[in-house]
This record gives C-alpha cells, structure tokens and sequence, in this order.
C-alpha cells in the first residue's frame, strides 16, 4: 500500500529485579531459561535509592520483580523507582511482581481515620507506571480489585500441598484453619489431601496490639489426628505457635504448620522450634536468612510457579490454567 510502512513485531521478554531477594530472582531466571537484566542499584547516604538498568528496555515486555521483605519500606520504594525507570525507558508494558505483596494486612479499616495501605500500594505502582500486578497468596483476595488493571493472583497451594502429602498419612488428617476467618482456604487445602475432617482455632485479636492474638479452643475433630495447620503468612509466630499448642492439648497427634509467605519476625524463629510442631513448611516468597532458620523449617521454592506465569502473560496464555482453572 502506497505511503505505509510494514513491520514485523517480535516481542521480547525482560527480568528485571531489586536487591530483596537475588537468590529468588536467579531462580526465576534460570525457570525462563534467561538472564536478569544487568541493574545498578544503591543507597545513597542519607537513605534515598538510585536505579538504572545497564541496557535498553525500549519496545520489551519487561517483569519487575521484587519480594517486599525487611526492611520492607526500602525495597517498596526501590520497587517503585525502578517502574519508574521502565516507563521512562519506553518499555511496552511493565508488570509488576511482588511474591509477598507489602502491606496486604492493612486492606480494610478497623476503626475511624485509618488508612488503607494495601489499596495505597496499588495506587503507587500504578502512578508509577506498571500495567499488571502478579502476587501469590494475597492476604485478602479483595485486594485484586485495589489495582486499576489486570491482577494476576497465584496460589502456592499446589506445591505445599504436593509437599505435605508426602509426609503424612492422608487418611488420617485433619486440615486446621488459624482462625474461622480462613475455612474457605482450609476446605480447599482438605480436597487436596484427600477430603478429611476441617477444624478451626477460636481466638481473639486486641486491635490496639500488632501481632497479637491470643488463641482459645478448638472447633472440630482433632483427636488422635495429625494436624496440617494451614494459613497465609508467619509472622512473629504468636498465631500460629498458639494454635500448635491448643491442637496438641485438644489430643492431635501431631502438627505440620504450612504457610506461603515465611515472614519470620523475630522472636518466630525461637517461638516455632519450641512450640511442638512436626515440621514447619513455608516457600522462599521471602528471603529467610540463617539465623531465622532452624532444625524443623522445610522452605520450598516458588520460582517454578512464577516462571510458569511469567511465560502465560508473556505468551498471552492463560494464568488460570496452572491452578486448573480456579484462580
């Protein structure tokens, strides 16, 4: 056609990560089959972050990944400096991933002249310039709608429970929600596992105190039982390791605590080594350095499952199917 000019698009696929998790985003890489894009990133003196990517991401489909760990209010800044930077650059579209979404737990208000934060972090990355959002394991799944664009959410279900299928006797499990809040999650957990028995821990949380909660009894049949306590995240462990305790009184064989996102504030190292659990299983969303690991800690890698979603958006595929359609 006369005065046109015909061009072949060839897409191009660009990781790119910040300083939270290095060992996470090699892992993703070498799951692609790729190679990290070279990044100078660094502090300067009083605190404020510098970024720029060693080469063109002009045209690219470009993953920015990021686990928003501790300190989490740097690595969430340096996250949004370098979707700045991609937008800048000229990258064709720019997804955002963060494994461990920072601030999830601040999705709703609890009383008057509180802030939203999970919603606030949503508004940031898309000023900032992201187009799509992938996180796994969401502390609320509300959150999806928090970000004005397309909302990847993965589920680390299937590797955990792949995982904890091989340690216990599936007829003999009772799958444990931390509170009544999480049953949905817990029934979903109890089909993996072969359909057995739900219960829940009652427990009280005092909303002027972060972190705590104090857990109360047993709701269901646990008794002679082997216990999978299941929830979203281990923080400081007070939940959870409370929650060992009343299922091993209620007369629960054991306890296998599983949770996605191995946050590990301290004192939950000391708290689930002690607390009489059989083993605690968690993924490498975020780095656990050595002196939060120990003896009974099992952390199973997530970056398989990030690669593969990775490759559906690229592909224009479908991130559903990995979760057989329910995601």
């Amino acid at each position: 056609m006369t005065g046109s000019i015909e061009q072949t698009e060839e897409k191009r696929l660009v990781l790119v990560s910040g300083r939270a998790h290095p060992e996470l985003a090699t892992a993703v890489a070498e799951s692609l089959d790729t190679e990290l894009l070279p990044t100078t990133a660094y502090d300067f003196a009083n605190g404020e972050i510098y970024v720029r990517f060693a080469e063109s991401v002009r045209g690219a489909d470009v993953f920015a990944l990021q686990s928003h760990a501790a300190s989490i209010n740097q690595w969430v800044m340096e996250h949004l400096l370098m979707v700045d930077a991609l937008k800048r650059a000229s990258a064709k579209t720019i997804t955002v991933i963060a494994p461990f979404y920072g601030y999830a737990r601040q999705d709703k208000k609890h009383r008057g002249r509180e802030p939203i934060s999970a919603r606030l972090m949503a508004d940031l990355f898309k000023t900032a310039g992201a187009d799509r959002l992938m996180s796994v394991d969401l502390h609320a799944a509300q959150i999806q709608g928090f970000f004005d664009g397309p909302v990847d959410h993965l589920w680390a279900m299937p590797i955990l429970t792949d995982y904890v299928r091989s340690r216990v006797d599936v007829q003999n499990v009772t799958v444990v929600s931390p509170d009544a809040g999480r049953i949905r999650v817990a029934e979903l957990w109890a089909q993996k596992l072969g359909g057995g028995p739900l219960a829940f821990v009652h427990k009280s949380r005092d909303i002027n105190q972060p972190n705590k909660t104090v857990a109360n009894r047993v709701v269901g049949d646990v008794e002679g039982r082997t216990c999978v306590l299941v929830d979203d995240l281990i923080d400081t462990a007070g939940t959870i390791t409370g929650a060992v305790r009343v299922l091993l009184d209620a007369g629960a064989k054991d306890v296998i605590v599983a949770a996605t996102h191995g946050v590990l504030s301290d004192p939950a190292a000391d708290r689930l080594q002690q607390c009489g659990a059989r083993e605690v299983i968690v993924t490498d969303t975020l780095p656990i350095p050595e002196e939060h690991r120990f003896p009974k800690l099992t952390v199973l890698s997530i970056a398989p499952l990030l690669g593969r979603a990775i490759r559906e958006v690229f592909d224009d595929g479908s991130v559903t199917s990995l979760f057989d359609g329910r995601a």
